[in-house]
């Protein structure tokens, strides 16, 4: 029971947060913003995870998750707030930064807690139904904010996102009793150090695996687009062979439990990054929309459990009272890569063409699952 409230409690903070990121960059634009000046409001929202997720995580350690994300969630209601109140541009940069320091908290605080309920078994299908939430969310956020804008206009839908995350602060205070210290791992007395956790190879190896998924994931969000309408595509028929990416993440996200248990983490770690190299290397050679609705299935299966998956690994080989810590890490990879791999891949895709940063991108998703089989063969 307590595992299906959380679920439905993160999947409140993601639509928010979701619905949050397409509000600001059509608000900014209806402000007169520049490409520039979007640029660098959307990068607000990596800036604070990527520079304090580890402090985060060591947060979390010390005091649980319960605390955390209450406060993060209501301190995610006034970043909402700011736009309402104060409809300019310069408040929808001091929101973008609000909000993404509180969901340093929540979405850290979400995995640890999630993690934290029940045995090894029951971890992976718990970071499965939290990382379907997020997937569900992808759709509900935008779906939201999308009808609203219509609607009620830019400036209201603040409002019902502020509602929204008062909703789910209260949501989370009625389930005090499951979320209390749950996710406390009993951080060890004394000094820490970031250093200890980058000597440990096995945890090491499955950050940067992470962030090789996520740079996976945001070349191909980018990219898909360009390559489409490079080969005639309609932008409708763009938006279905997303919807198919789609599916398939929330397939295999649903069917994780089962494929770690019968195969484990690491082979199903590895074979997803394999998947989706073959996926990415294909790309270039098809034009029609059925066979890129097929590939971008096919890249979905694979990078869809990717997340997910280096979070339930993460938590498991992080040491005794230092996971939030270890989880705090992954996330700071994880932003990094948000802010840095399209920039790099950018500049490729300018001088070279999109059909190069789909084979690079191939190289790499061959290199990291690899990488993931020797580690795991060293070890065993």
């Amino acid at each position: 029971m307590a595992v299906y409230l959380i679920v439905f409690l993160a999947l409140l903070n993601f639509t928010a947060f979701t619905g949050c990121r397409v509000l600001m960059s059509l608000f900014a634009i209806e402000l007169g913003a520049s490409t520039a000046a979007i640029g660098v409001l959307v990068s607000l929202f990596a800036l604070f995870p990527f520079l304090l997720s580890v402090y985060a995580g060591k947060v979390i350690d010390r005091v649980g998750s319960f605390f955390p994300v209450l406060i993060a969630t209501a301190a995610s209601a006034g970043g909402f707030a700011i736009p309402y109140l104060v409809p300019t541009l310069p408040a929808l940069y001091l929101a973008a930064a609000v909000i993404g320091l509180s969901f340093v908290f929540i979405g850290l605080a979400i995995q640890n807690l999630s993690s934290a309920i029940g045995g090894v078994e029951a971890r992976t299908r718990n970071v499965s139904l939290v990382s379907l939430g997020f997937a569900l969310s992808g759709f509900t956020g935008p779906m939201l904010a999308g009808y609203t804008i219509d609607h009620y206009g830019h400036v209201f839908t603040y409002l019902v996102l502020v509602v929204v995350a008062l909703v789910t602060t209260a949501g989370w205070v009625a389930t005090r009793r499951f979320a209390h210290r749950r996710g406390a791992s009993g951080a060890p007395a004394g000094a820490t150090s970031i250093r200890d956790l980058l000597r440990m190879p096995r945890l090491r190896r499955i950050v940067v695996v992470s962030g090789l998924v996520v740079a996976g994931v945001d070349l191909y969000n980018f990219y898909m687009p360009i390559y489409g309408h490079s080969v005639g595509l309609s932008g409708t028929m763009i938006g279905i062979v997303f919807g198919a990416n789609a599916a398939a993440v929330f397939l295999v996200r649903g069917l994780m439990p089962l494929l770690v248990r019968r195969l484990g983490e690491e082979r199903v770690m590895t074979w997803s990054m394999y998947l989706a190299g073959v996926a990415f290397l294909l790309f270039p050679f098809f034009e029609h929309a059925a066979a890129l609705m097929l590939l971008s299935f096919v890249l979905g299966l694979g990078l869809g459990c990717g997340q997910p998956l280096a979070i339930l690994m993460t938590y498991n080989r992080a040491p005794a009272g230092r996971t939030g810590e270890a989880l705090g890490m992954r996330f700071t990879v994880v932003n990094f890569t948000h802010m840095a791999i399209p920039l790099a891949f950018g500049t490729m895709g300018s001088a070279l063409g999109v059909i190069a940063v789909f084979v690079s991108n191939a190289a790499l998703m061959f290199g990291g699952g690899y990488a993931n089989a020797r580690g795991a063969r060293s070890r065993s």
